[in-house]
């Protein structure tokens, strides 16, 4: 029975109960009610002869007269009726007084309306206790048990991080045959955390390991634990582990563990407050007097920066496993899982695919899948082809085409040579990722764009490839000074100006590329949370290294815009030539750009509107988008440089 039918025939019954209510209280109303007379009235009509019958109860008289209507009257305590009944000839029935007063039913026609609502009032608590189990069921666990009846994931579903996976097959293992490890003394990890950035898969691998081990798999997320009152979550704590035990051996799986295991004593509270206290609970269940044998616990976040230190000692989370984005292999492996339930066209190529897609988490890849599923349903395709994984690769990385937003021909133009200035400088500084296209149909926020993608997977950027950047992000700038005259600059450069800052600003304070400066970090701690810690650090640096710093930023930054005005001097009637091809064909890919600047045309179908999709991707890690935009500067598509380690 589903719960709008049960809803359904709640309300049925209530309404039959109110009806039934009305009816009984009204049925005495309703009956011939007999004719209530004096004494004096009644023993007028009984010497007149008007009275045929009577019975007699008690102090009460009811009867009938020859007429045939009915009667009622009380008789006083001393009066002797029976003989002036007897001489008129009146048929006399006598019946005992009733001894209790008032009869068993009557009184549950008095009560009925009190009971009814009190019956109502105790359905409605119970119905809204049963989602937080009972009025006093604050501190039972709300962890959701998993059998994996209907659809069990295995280690089959999930790709792209088989070291995670090696980590985790001992946990399989124990679960499975437990005594292996024991007879030689060995003891399985009570916990394992898994880190990395979001939609990595991270959730899908805990689930996996349940789905391998076959047993009972308990998942509640961080925040589910805290609540307003202090003690109710270390309440839950308690309760949940209880619920593991009856089940082991089993698996709990907590999701976002930062939201209840960030660092004690950081609070602007004290130490008392409900988090810290159910942390102090799960720290105890995990490692404390009483052992949880079978109980495993995994657990999930993307900022293990702010757990707390007792969290990740041996003996709690012995391991942290690393669940990173994937490599260009992985991203291949990753998408012929999801396109298992996808109909195909033959050119179809994974593996071009992932070499077009770096950076990409598994959900990315997921969405992406997903989208060229529903673009080729747009088409009335009935199966999916490359085209569409290259049109959804660009809409997921440069966001959806705007081909119905009005530009004028002058704003045209401008995107056209700001963003061919931008793959001019690209195509000449000395290391820079390949173009892999460039655009002028505006995009997101974007007017305009020029994508790069690298030729493989990097972790990394030397001193050069970041001067080099610098000079591609001024080069659409530099091409409108060029072009147009300074006194006709627009602000569509504001997001390179952005990124070109940040880059050069951690070139100085972070990665010690200045040698004003020197090699010391003078990088703002991100981990600090509260103001006052970001003030200190802020305070540390002194008013003159901070000009020293705004000095070596600018000469960076103002070393990259003459680099980019050299190349497009030098370059210009390579510039003039791109920024006409992008006029005329609007979308040009990478192996087009070269072969317009050699002189030849883009072969392409003059009935058939440009398409933005290009040719065949070249492999890369972190595509970078150069754009023109038409709004407020965002870094909204994520796709960012980000030099240094990985």
């Amino acid at each position: 029975m589903t719960m709008n039918m049960r809803n359904m025939l709640v309300w049925a019954i209530l309404l039959v109960l109110l009806l039934a209510l009305f009816n009984m209280l009204q049925g005495p109303s309703q009956s011939a009610p007999s004719n209530e007379i004096n004494y004096s009235q009644f023993m007028n009509q009984v010497e007149s002869g008007q009275v045929s019958s009577v019975t007699i109860q008690g102090d009460t008289i009811t009867g009938q007269t020859t007429g045939g209507a009915t009667f009622r009257t009380t008789i006083p305590a001393d009066a002797n009726v029976t003989a002036a009944l007897r001489s008129a000839d009146v048929d006399i029935t006598a019946q005992q007084p009733s001894e209790g007063g008032i009869s068993p039913l009557g009184i549950l026609i008095n009560w009925f309306p009190m009971l009814l609502l009190i019956g109502v009032w105790i359905f409605f608590m119970r119905q809204m206790q049963g989602g937080g189990r009972g009025a006093m069921g604050f501190g039972k666990s709300k962890a959701k048990l998993l059998t994996e009846k209907t659809g069990r994931v295995t280690f089959d579903d999930v790709a792209g991080i088989d070291e995670a996976k090696e980590e985790l097959e001992e946990i399989v293992e124990f679960l499975k045959d437990p005594s292996k490890f024991q007879r030689l003394g060995g003891k399985i990890p009570k916990g394992a955390l898994l880190i990395g950035p979001p939609g990595t898969g991270k959730t899908l691998t805990a689930r996996a390991v349940a789905g391998e081990a076959g047993v009972p798999f308990f998942t509640i997320s961080g925040s589910d634990f805290v609540e307003m009152f202090v003690g109710v979550g270390a309440s839950r704590v308690r309760d949940m582990f209880e619920q593991a035990k009856k089940n082991a051996p089993c698996i709990i799986f907590i999701d976002e563990i930062d939201a209840v295991g960030r660092s004690r004593g950081a609070g602007l509270g004290g130490g008392n407050d409900e988090r810290e206290q159910t942390l102090n609970q799960l720290l105890v269940e995990m490692d404390g007097f009483e052992a949880n044998e079978g109980i495993i616990l995994i657990a999930a976040t993307n900022r293990p920066d702010v757990l707390d230190p007792a969290l990740l000692r041996p003996g709690r989370f012995d391991r942290q496993v690393m669940v990173p984005n994937p490599d260009i292999t992985g991203r291949e492996k990753i998408l012929k899982v999801h396109m298992r339930e996808v109909p195909l066209a033959d050119d179809v190529e994974p593996k071009v695919i992932a070499r077009g897609t770096p950076g990409f988490s598994g959900a990315d890849l997921a969405n992406l899948v997903n989208e060229a599923a529903l673009l080729a349903a747009r088409r009335n395709k009935r199966v999916v082809s490359m085209a569409e994984f290259e049109d959804s690769k660009d809409k997921v990385m440069m966001g959806p085409e705007r081909r119905t937003m009005v530009m004028t021909e002058k704003e045209r133009t401008l995107t056209a040579y700001h963003e061919s200035g931008h793959a001019i400088v690209a195509l000449n500084v000395p290391a820079a990722d390949p173009v892999h296209k460039a655009t002028i149909i505006p995009r997101g926020r974007a007017l305009g764009m020029v994508m790069q993608l690298p030729e493989g997977d990097k972790l990394s950027m030397t001193h050069q490839e970041m001067t080099s950047r610098l000079a591609i992000m001024m080069g659409g700038r530099v091409a409108e000074e060029l072009k147009f005259g300074k006194e006709n600059v627009t602000s569509g450069a504001a997001s390179d100006i952005k990124q070109a800052t940040r880059l050069a600003r951690a070139m100085v304070t972070q990665w010690g590329f200045s040698e004003e400066i020197g090699p010391v970090d003078y990088g703002e701690d991100q981990g600090d949370v509260f103001l006052g810690q970001q003030l200190m650090q802020s305070s540390k640096i002194s008013a003159e290294t901070s000009a020293k710093i705004e000095q070596e930023v600018k000469a960076l930054v103002e070393g990259g815009l003459k680099e980019a005005r050299r190349i497009l001097t030098e370059k210009g009637d390579d510039w003039v030539a791109l920024s006409e091809g992008l006029l005329e064909y609007e979308t040009l890919s990478g192996d087009e750009i070269v072969e317009l600047l050699k002189g030849n045309k883009p072969h392409r179908d003059t009935e058939v509107p440009p398409k933005t999709d290009g040719g065949s991707p070249p492999s890369g890690a972190v595509p970078v988008i150069e754009d023109d935009e038409d709004e407020a500067p965002s870094t909204g598509n994520g796709f960012e440089p980000k030099p240094g380690g990985a």
